[in-house]
């Protein structure tokens, strides 16, 4: 394999990661299993300031993949599928930095919205997610892994039903420095994914081959 089609595979495999060992954890996992997700909770993150909105650094310019959503199986006999309806965002060397996913597990009323950080992160302080300018709600870091840090918030009908009407979805980290990380991932189109037919995970995987060989373009230019 040439080095080009390696980076870009794993570059794909990264991506597919995130969404991926969403469905794993939420299917295999007893620990995250068996404990529901955090609910909404007011305070922000322990090193974020009260009064007056905290210095932050420049937002990196990030490229968002569309909203998707799968519905894996798992591959015991009569397992049940979980739907995952996600994005991520990278850098421009195609490197992800930030992603969403929200889980429901078939025939299950408990459905999850977990979100990652890049690694690098205050692990004590957790994460805070906003939609738009409304309630904040705080949440601890579950489990890290090569793509990043990952956050579980109950995904209530109203949480759900903010994303599908909601602008954006603010996620708040505090880096290793103590500065506030704000990286805002756009919710237009997630109303419509979510509502569509999931998309099978081969066509899934092909698109973001795709996206990450322009990655690959826009670096050797």
């Amino acid at each position: 394999m040439k080095r080009r089609d390696f980076v870009a595979a794993t570059l794909v495999g990264r991506a597919f990661a995130l969404m991926a060992l969403a469905a794993a954890l939420a299917m295999s996992s007893p620990l995250l299993a068996q404990q529901p997700a955090p609910k909404a909770k007011g305070p922000a993150p322990k090193a974020e300031p009260k009064g007056a909105a905290p210095a932050q650094p420049e937002q990196p310019k990030i490229i968002f993949s569309p909203w998707t959503k799968v519905c894996p199986k798992g591959q015991e006999a009569n397992a049940k599928s979980v739907c995952l309806t996600g994005r991520d965002g990278a850098v421009e060397s195609g490197l992800p930095v930030v992603a969403a996913v929200l889980i429901e597990p078939e025939g299950e009323t408990r459905k999850t919205l977990r979100v990652t950080t890049p690694l690098g992160m205050s692990l004590p302080a957790g994460t805070r997610v906003v939609i738009d300018q409304g309630q904040p709600m705080t949440a601890p870091f579950v489990i890290c892994a090569g793509n990043g840090c990952m956050s579980d918030y109950e995904a209530s009908g109203e949480l759900v039903a903010n994303m599908k009407k909601g602008k954006g979805l603010a996620v708040q980290a505090v880096s290793g420095s103590g500065a506030v990380v704000t990286l805002v991932i756009p919710l237009a189109d997630f109303a419509k994914a979510h509502d569509s037919p999931p998309t099978d995970p081969k066509v899934f995987e092909e698109q973001q081959r795709k996206r990450f060989e322009e990655f690959q373009k826009k670096q050797t230019q």
